[in-house]
């Protein structure tokens, strides 16, 4: 078998999809119902690598993953973008006008929302995982529920799609980041994007300077995300994603902020999915 890679939720699931899109079918898959439990695996050797969501076009970024990432000393090693397609799914024999309820993790009743609302006598009812509501309306013969899951869900739990696409914005994507707990894969030549995380003086102008200089080493800011430091009130950790065309911009950077700014951290050097 091939490496043992670990992703919240099941076989079916988005995360699932994303294991065979980036490493292939050849893997040993490490089902987590949390992204708690999923970092455990690797932490305890369980796992060689963990996929995990970090952001979502429509809903934004789970914020819980990047302190799970910063405060377990993990290393981004690469990342995945997936157009998210959500399905309603029920029991062969079933219809829309059948659902007294759908289940489905939380991000997916958000993105689906505006569709839902069109069908009233449906309650929404949030579960751990979308491919987990499909595998339990076939495991139990759970007839009036309905799960929103993607299409690989419904193949695997022999479930019939009774409402496609049903997300609010269509262009729907999300990022998935690619764990584990040592850093780099990749030779320095590979590498154009780089997630790093520091912490910054309170007083004015402290995070323009460090954005200034990202600026001047011809770093693209991607992405910040603020974080608030628990045992230091008002006192925010900046987690910040950028691209670059040579490594040696980046480790000019790296030697900048690393005086300028608080406890800098690299919280992964990689390949830029989107390109």
């Amino acid at each position: 078998m091939g490496l043992k890679i670990a992703i919240q939720g099941i076989k079916g699931s988005n995360h699932h999809q994303v294991a065979l899109d980036y490493f292939g079918a050849d893997i040993e898959l490490v089902e987590c119902l949390s992204f708690h439990q999923l970092v455990d695996e690797l932490l305890e050797g369980r796992a060689d690598k963990g996929i995990m969501a970090l952001e979502n076009s429509i809903a934004g970024s789970i914020i819980p993953n990047y302190a799970l990432v910063d405060d377990n000393g993990l290393h981004i090693i690469g990342e995945h973008y997936l157009n998210i397609h959500h399905h309603l799914m029920v029991l062969k024999g079933q219809s829309v006008n059948d659902i007294e309820e759908v289940r489905s993790h939380p991000m997916a009743l958000l993105q689906c929302r505006e569709y839902l609302k069109t069908k009233p006598h449906i309650k929404m009812v949030e579960d751990v995982d979308t491919a987990e509501t499909a595998k339990q309306i076939k495991k139990h013969n759970l007839k009036g529920i309905a799960a929103i899951a993607p299409s690989v869900a419904a193949e695997l739990y022999d479930l019939n799609i009774v409402a496609s696409d049903i997300q609010t914005i269509k262009n729907n994507s999300t990022r998935f980041i690619i764990v584990k707990t040592k850093n780099k894969e990749i030779a320095k030549t590979e590498i154009n994007k780089a997630s790093v995380r520091f912490k910054t003086d309170h007083k004015r102008g402290s995070l323009a300077a460090i954005l200034n200089v990202m600026s001047d080493c011809n770093l693209n800011l991607t992405k910040i995300q603020s974080l608030p430091i628990i045992e230091t009130p008002w006192k925010y950790a900046f987690f910040v994603d950028v691209t670059f065309q040579g490594y040696d911009n980046f480790e000019k950077a790296k030697s900048l902020l690393n005086i300028m700014s608080e406890d800098f951290k690299v919280l992964g050097e990689y390949k830029n999915g989107r390109l």
